[in-house]
């Protein structure tokens, strides 16, 4: 007996896509195209149409293809994390222009210092 796992995939993984999704799928279920196709009632040109790279079938169709490897299409939503501190930015915006310049002009004369130690450290400078 043949006891399946579950995939996971990821929106930015390669086999979020719904080709690859399907065509991995039957072949773990150890089908040919054709005989998906027979479970399905369509040509086989049609499975491997849906099993392309490019393939955009509609979920009722990828799910409905899915369930015949014995695979179950399951799609879900979570909370995107955002790739930057969103709180700094919203902080930053919270102050008047004059006092963001002020703190990047801070900020520059800072970032002046440590490569100028740098420099000393490394000898670069006489």
């Amino acid at each position: 007996m043949n006891v399946a796992t579950p995939t996971r995939t990821s929106a930015q993984g390669s086999a979020s896509l719904p080709g690859k999704l399907l065509a991995d799928a039957r072949r773990r279920a150890g089908l040919t195209q054709a005989e998906l196709a027979k479970r399905l009632a369509i040509s086989q040109a049609a499975v491997a149409q849906l099993e392309r790279a490019d393939a955009n079938p509609r979920l009722a169709t990828l799910d409905r293809a899915l369930r015949a490897t014995g695979a179950e299409l399951v799609v879900s939503t979570r909370r995107r994390r955002p790739i930057v501190d969103e709180g700094l930015i919203r902080q930053q915006l919270e102050l008047e222009p004059a006092e963001r310049l002020r703190g990047l002009e801070a900020m520059y004369e800072q970032a002046r210092k440590l490569t100028t130690a740098g420099e000393m450290h490394r000898g670069e400078l006489a």
